[in-house]
Parts: C-alpha cells; sequence; structure tokens
C-alpha cells in the first residue's frame, strides 16, 4: 500500500463522513416515534386526580388492568372484553397467576355506581389486591400538608 503524502511532506488524514450515518439514526428515530404509540391499544380512560397518591409499589409481576371508559365498555389489559364475560375473564386470569393483583381504571365521568360494583366484583373474584388508578395533582405554591 503506497502511502501518500501532502506536498509539504505531511500524510494526508482521512476524513470519515457520518452524514449517511446520521440520516440512518434519524429514519430510524422517526420510525420508532410513530410505531411506539400505535403499539399501545389500551383504552383511552381520563383518571381522576388526587393529592398525595401512593406510590405504586414494585413487584416481580405487573398487575392486571381492568379499565372502564365513559361509553361503559370494559378493557381487560387491551382487549375488549363484554360485560356478561367480564366475571368468566377476571377468574380465568386470576386462576392462571393467582399472586397478580389487579388495578381498575375508570374514566373520571364513569358512574360512581358502575365503579363501585366493578370494584366489588373484581374483590369477589379472589385477587390478592384491587387498586383504583388515579393520577397526581402537584400542588403549587402550597405547604406540605404533612408538615415536613
Amino acid at each position: 500500500m503506497a502511502r501518500s503524502m501532502s506536498r509539504n511532506g505531511k500524510r494526508i488524514q482521512p476524513a470519515m463522513n457520518v452524514t449517511p450515518l446520521v440520516d440512518v439514526v434519524l429514519v430510524l428515530l422517526i420510525i420508532f416515534m410513530v410505531v411506539i404509540p400505535a403499539m399501545n391499544k389500551s383504552a383511552h380512560v381520563d383518571l381522576p386526580s388526587l393529592f398525595n397518591t401512593d406510590k405504586e409499589a414494585k413487584s416481580k409481576t405487573d398487575p392486571f388492568t381492568l379499565s372502564l371508559t365513559l361509553t361503559g365498555e370494559l378493557y381487560f389489559e387491551q382487549d375488549k372484553v363484554d360485560a356478561e364475560r367480564m366475571i368468566d375473564t377476571l377468574r380465568e386470569a386470576n386462576e392462571k397467576e393467582p399472586s397478580r393483583r389487579l388495578i381498575l381504571r375508570a374514566d373520571r365521568g364513569a358512574k360512581y355506581g358502575e365503579v363501585r360494583d366493578l370494584f366489588k366484583s373484581c374483590q369477589e373474584v379472589g385477587f390478592p389486591g384491587v387498586s383504583l388508578k388515579v393520577n397526581e395533582v402537584k400542588q403549587q405554591g402550597k405547604s406540605n400538608p404533612s408538615g415536613t
């Protein structure tokens, strides 16, 4: 391999063109930005908000999710479930994995009676824990109510 020299006797330094690499990375980034939100097919639920919510418990298994939309539709995980089939679906899931908890997500506009009845049904199935999912409201400009 011959060494190339410039006129003044110094070696020429090769320069790497990274433009194609950057182009490929940006195209992949755009693809992931479009595809990832489309993969989340769970029901749209506008959760009620509370101050001082409990921190989410970290466990080895994620809890099941049951969602109640404003229109009264039920979703177990990401699958739509008929109200008549809901109890059977919950029982099957609890029998397969009896140690998993259940989180109930109900739209803030859903009727309280429906949410209460759904919560009771979930407890009767026998899940080790049934929780209500809510959003946390941040207090702005107020002191900490616990006094610390």
